[in-house]
């Protein structure tokens, strides 16, 4: 294990988020290693300074009274009007009319991406739990990527982004709309960003499109066939860049 490697899973290890043999790996580079050696020790020191501090603050009684006061009264629901019971029948006409004519698909459809970023988010979530968040754990493009041959029908693209800020880290495969995916893994600083890909029959490209679910951002696109959801906590400024650095380099891999 290299000191890059060693520091992308430094404060894991300070937090106990490592399965036993990642754990092992970075405990026995640290063991001879001077520099990882003196930054999970300030880790852990900054960890003691945190958990001793008295960072809790309890607000006065009349903090909530005046919140309270200033929150608008819930009124009483006025009666139906005989107009109102009209104008709901013909929006239920409207939308038998919509129904019969296939438009209603699109609501569908839209309701079905809600969907699919939902278990997309959920995906992530599971992921930051311990000893879930890679199965092949390497810096290497070309150690990650060969990783999925065989166990997806597609292997996801595996593309480095070390030298534009976002550190390759692993990968792994993962289960979204009761399908196997590849789930490729990047650092943003101490963030993950999550890059799921799914094998898809639509081959047009589609615009990335950015969405925001249970405080996570979600950037999504589509091309060759794949699509791709890129999921994390950062800003939906640099999670974009983060994807446009992505496509820019496939696209001059696909030129290469």
């Amino acid at each position: 294990m290299t000191c890059n490697e060693a520091e992308i899973l430094l404060h894991a290890l300070a937090d106990g988020e490592l399965d036993a043999g990642h754990a092992h790996e970075v405990e026995a580079h640290v063991a001879t290693c001077l520099r990882c050696t003196a930054e999970l020790a300030a880790i852990r020191q900054m960890h003691d300074a945190i958990a001793s501090a008295d960072l809790k603050f309890t607000a006065p009684p009349q903090l909530a009274r005046r919140i309270d006061a200033a929150l608008p009264q819930p009124q009483r629901p006025a009666a139906p009007t005989r107009r109102f019971v009209l104008r709901g029948f013909a929006m239920g006409s409207a939308v038998s009319a919509l129904a019969a004519t296939g438009l209603v698909a699109i609501v569908l459809s839209k309701d079905d991406q809600q969907r699919i970023e939902a278990e997309i988010v959920s995906a992530h979530l599971r992921s930051l739990q311990a000893g879930h968040l890679t199965d092949v754990i390497s810096t290497d493009q070309h150690t990650v990527k060969p990783w999925f041959n065989g166990k997806l029908d597609v292997s996801p693209p595996v593309i480095d982004l070390t030298a534009q800020g976002f550190t390759l880290i692993g990968g792994r495969l993962d289960y979204v709309d009761a399908r196997a995916i590849g789930a490729v893994v990047y650092k943003r600083r101490q963030h993950v960003i999550n890059l799921f890909v799914a094998q898809t029959s639509d081959t047009t490209q589609h615009t990335a499109r950015m969405d925001t679910i249970q405080g996570f951002n979600i950037r999504r696109w589509g091309e060759r066939g794949l699509k791709f959801w890129a999921v994390s906590d950062i800003g939906a400024d640099e999670l974009n860049e983060f994807g446009v650095k992505f496509e820019t380099a496939m696209q001059a891999n696909k030129e290469g």
